[in-house]
C-alpha cells in the first residue's frame, strides 16, 4: 500500500485536497512534512542511530529519529510515532526547536527535542531502518566527524540552540 502524505506550501501551510504519494515526483512549490526528534537523556548524552546499510546514507549516524508525516498527521504526531517506531521509546516530553525548508527534497523539516530519563538499554532497533545505536556525551558529540552523519541539520540545531 502506498504511503500518502499531505501537501504543504513553503510556509508550512497545508494545501487542501492535494495528496502526495511517497516515491512519486513532488511538483515545484509543493512540499511534504518531515519530523525529526533529537533525543537527549537527562544526564546530557545524545542518542545516535546508525542507518541500515541498504538505505540512502547507509551506515551513517543520525542524531534523530524521524520521518515523513503520514496523511492526516501533524508534525508532533509524526514525531511521536517515528520515535516509537525507530527506537521503541515513548516520548514524555517533546519541544519544537526549529523548522527548516529543503527545496531540493521538497521537504519541510520540524525538529523536536525530547529530553527524558529513558533506560538507555531499552532502545529497540527497527528492521530495515537502523542497525545500531549509541549514547554519546556532549564532548564526544562535538567531536563527531560531520562526514559520519546522514544530515547536518540536527547537528546545526544543537549547536545553534545550545541544546
Amino acid at each position: 500500500m502506498a504511503e500518502l502524505w499531505d501537501a504543504y506550501d513553503k510556509k508550512f501551510n497545508k494545501i487542501e485536497n492535494t495528496t502526495l504519494v511517497r516515491g512519486e515526483t513532488i511538483p515545484d512549490g509543493i512540499y511534504h512534512l518531515v519530523s525529526e526528534v533529537i533525543v537527549k537523556h537527562t544526564d546530557g548524552s545524545y542518542l545516535l542511530m546508525q542507518r541500515d546499510l541498504r538505505k540512502h546514507h547507509g551506515g551513517e549516524w543520525e542524531v534523530t529519529a524521524g520521518g515523513s508525516a503520514l496523511q492526516g498527521e501533524n508534525g508532533l504526531e509524526a514525531a511521536i510515532r517515528e520515535l516509537k517506531e525507530e527506537t521503541g521509546l515513548n516520548a514524555d516530553k517533546m519541544k519544537e526547536i526549529t523548522r527548516v525548508v529543503h527545496d531540493g527534497h521538497h521537504s519541510l523539516y520540524i525538529i523536536y527535542l525530547c529530553v527524558s530519563d529513558f533506560d538507555k538499554n531499552s532502545v529497540v532497533l527497527q528492521e530495515g531502518e537502523t542497525i545500531d545505536y549509541k549514547w554519546v556525551d556532549k564532548e564526544t558529540f562535538e567531536k563527531i566527524d560531520e562526514n559520519e552523519l546522514a544530515a547536518r541539520r540536527t547537528l546545526e540545531a544543537i549547536r545553534e540552540y545550545n541544546l
